[in-house]
């Protein structure tokens, strides 16, 4: 089964974040749903996050099994020059920040048609793509 939702970073930060309640619940919920898939650098950008920046930063241990049993099974874009190139394509046209073009352009070459995520506008088009904020 394909999955058409792509998971941006914030949803998988949420989910370790007691002091947000409610956006812990959403977000928990979403992931248990398994319908969606990330790209390689939501698991880099989770790793920084829950290593350096979360209020009780995660072991590296917990953090390894974290990505072994939860991201890496659904990762299924990895960097390619294609993907570097519409990022910069998205960025010309709609002027967002580099980091969320990668993000865009790996939904985009997953083939999703919704990019859950609070970092955009609620709604937005791009191409095939929906921006969703579950929040």
């Amino acid at each position: 089964m394909s999955a058409e939702v792509f998971l941006d970073t914030n949803i998988f930060v949420y989910c370790f974040d007691a002091d947000s309640p409610n956006k812990q619940a959403i977000a928990k919920k979403l992931v248990a749903k398994r319908d969606w898939f990330v790209s390689w650098q939501v698991v880099q950008e989770f790793s920084s996050v829950a290593l350096h920046r979360f209020k009780v930063p995660l072991k590296p241990a917990d953090l390894s099994d974290y990505i072994a049993f939860r991201l890496w099974p659904e990762c299924r874009v990895l960097p390619s020059q294609a993907i570097f190139n519409q990022a910069m394509s998205i960025h010309g046209r709609y002027g967002f920040r580099f980091y969320d073009c990668l993000v865009i352009a790996s939904a985009l070459t997953g083939g999703a048609k919704v990019l859950l995520s609070e970092d955009l506008q609620h709604g937005q088009r791009i191409d095939s793509l929906k921006v969703v904020n579950p929040f």
